[in-house]
Parts: C-alpha cells; structure tokens; sequence
C-alpha cells in the first residue's frame, strides 16, 4: 500500500513539474516579444528595458530563467494581470473557488443522479427500465451544455421568471469575500439578512449547476451502467450465487463494492470534464468564476493572466485526478490476498 502511494505521489511531482515547463514556455510561444507578454510595455526607455530584463531573468539562460520562474511561483509571485492591474494570485483566489463550488455542487448533484439510475440500469439490464434510462442518458449526452444553458435561460428566465438571468448573488447583498464559497462567506459575515442573501444565492446557483448536472450525470450514468453488467456477469458473482447466496446478499456484498471500484478513477478524469463545460456556463451566466476571467484575460490578450490561469486549473486537475487513482488503489480489493480471498 505504501508503495502505491509512493508512485502516485512521484507520478503528481512529475506531472506538476512538466506542466510548469509547459506553462514557462508559454511566454516564448504568445505571440510578440517576450518581455512585453510579461510587462504589458511597449515603449519603454533602454535603461527601464535593461531593468525589466534583469528582473524577469531575461539577461540569463533558460534554466536561470525557470528557476527564477519557479521561485516566484512558490512565492505567490504571479506577475500582475493587464486589465486590472492586480496581483495574479489575489485574482485568481478569489475566482477560482467560485469555480469549485459550481462543479462541486454540480458533480455532487450528478452522482446523486447518475449511480443510482446506472445501477438500476444495470441490474435491470435489457429490460424496459434500462432501455428508458439509456435513452434519457443519451439525449442529455447529446446536448452542447452551452446549447442547454442558453434554453433554460430563455425557458426559466425569461419565459416564466423563475430564476435570475446571471450573476452569483444579488447585487442588494455585498457579503465580504473571505474563502470565496458563497454560503461559507454569507454564514461567516455579519450581514443581518443572511437567510435572504443565502436563498438569493441558492436561486442563482440552480440553473448553473443544473446545465452542468444533466451532461455530467448523463455520463455517470453511462459509465455506472456499464460497470454494473461486467461485474455481474463476472465469474466470481456466479460463485456467490452457487454458493447459496440470496440474490440481496449477491448484490450488497459483491455486486455494489465492485462496480463502484473501477469507476472510481473515472469519475476523477470527469472533474477535467466537468471543469471544462464549468468555464463555458460560466460565462454564458455571467458567473465570477476563473473560466468567465480566463475568456476575458482572452479577449483583452492578458498574457500573464492566461498562463497563470491555465496553470491554476491544470494543477487544479492534475490534483484531483491523482487522487482519485489513488483512492481507487486504496479501495481495489484485488490489491490484498486478503482481500481476494474474501470475494
């Protein structure tokens, strides 16, 4: 066990460790001069040139340069974004975690959907339910979740005046930003209408997570399903069924752990998914997350924004998938005799 969590750790350095080269490189591959990607200046005298040079590492090697890079990385260091001229990292703590609260409340909203029908669909495969649910977990597939935000916009918005059209909260409510989670920063304020301010922000977050909730537990599902039929049919469920076994007792003690136990690192590789179709609804609903910043450090050609962006969400990424594996190792009863032997 400690060696599987040994190389899943030695697997996230090195990750972490090519995306920053990666991320290093990025000043060279935007287009123009390297040191106005970084500085945003143009027309700067030779002195002030030369001083801009030395401080970004410019006067020295690749290797000094991605050391000093590094550096300022750990540091908190980010550089400072075109458009608003504020600290990367003062940016990005404050839009990030409103990303992560819109996907962890869509992802959890889809497990809550999706394993529970997959494994109705999977116990009851070939039969009118499973086929009913297929098909359901197809069309939501099928839908751009772009497409799906804009219609419920135009059906729950402006149709029937249901819910906000953008936004996070309601601009009669000015919480202070403390960890960046709404309900976390309304609960901690000191503001007096809290139930208000936390029922404005519940009617702002449903669309959001709604239009991420469909595609996200139609794929859940897809892949619960799946998992279900190959390990009911696998050779060691017949056994527990010649062994005497109720066909309950097949299915709590056999049937439900090992399902779940190979989609576990599935559902990490959804996160990137999920974070993905995040940033879209993001700016489709206005939402002061990292994926409507990133489109505008974008649009404004806000170099050190974008590569810290990037750099922010694949480390974001990179984390949860690893993890994820990790837990999944940790879970696989194939990794023990022990284990084995209890199947």
């Amino acid at each position: 066990m400690l060696i599987q969590i040994i190389r899943k750790f030695n697997l996230l350095i090195l990750t972490l460790f090519v995306l920053s080269i990666l991320s290093f490189s990025l000043v060279y591959l935007f287009p123009g001069d390297p040191l106005v990607n970084l500085t945003g200046l143009k027309d700067v005298s030779p002195e002030t040139r030369q001083y801009l040079l030395e401080l970004h590492g410019f006067d020295g090697s690749y290797i000094y340069q991605y050391w000093l890079y590094l550096n300022n990385l750990v540091e908190g260091q980010w550089g400072l974004s075109f458009s608003s001229d504020k600290p990367l990292w003062e940016e990005i703590s404050q839009t990030l975690p409103a990303s992560m609260e819109l996907s962890a409340y869509a992802l959890l909203l889809s497990l809550i959907i999706g394993v529970p029908a997959g494994f109705l669909a999977g116990f009851q495969h070939y039969k009118q339910s499973d086929y009913s649910l297929l098909a359901a977990s197809v069309i939501g597939y099928s839908m751009p979740v772009f497409w799906l935000s804009l219609i419920m916009i135009l059906v729950f918005s402006l149709q029937l005046g249901w819910f906000p059209l953008s936004g996070r909260i309601s601009l009669l409510f000015d919480i202070p930003h403390q960890t960046g989670f709404t309900f976390i920063d309304i609960f901690l304020s000191d503001f007096e209408f809290k139930d208000a301010a936390a029922m404005s922000a519940l009617q702002h977050l449903i669309l959001p997570t709604l239009s991420l909730t469909i595609v996200t537990a139609s794929i859940i599902f897809r892949i619960t399903r799946r998992s279900v039929i190959d390990v009911m049919a696998s050779q060691y469920i017949l056994t527990a069924y010649t062994r005497g076994l109720s066909s309950l007792q097949v299915v709590f003690r056999h049937g439900v752990r090992n399902a779940l136990i190979p989609i576990i690192p599935i559902f990490g590789m959804q996160f990137a998914v999920l974070l993905t179709n995040a940033m879209i609804v993001e700016v489709i609903f206005s939402w002061p997350g990292i994926g409507n910043w990133l489109i505008q450090a974008i649009y404004q050609r806000d170099y050190p924004a974008i590569r810290a962006g990037m750099l922010a969400v694949s480390t974001i990424v990179i984390i949860v998938t690893v993890c994820t594996d990790l837990f999944a190792k940790l879970l696989n009863p194939a990794l023990t005799g022990e284990r084995r032997a209890q199947i």
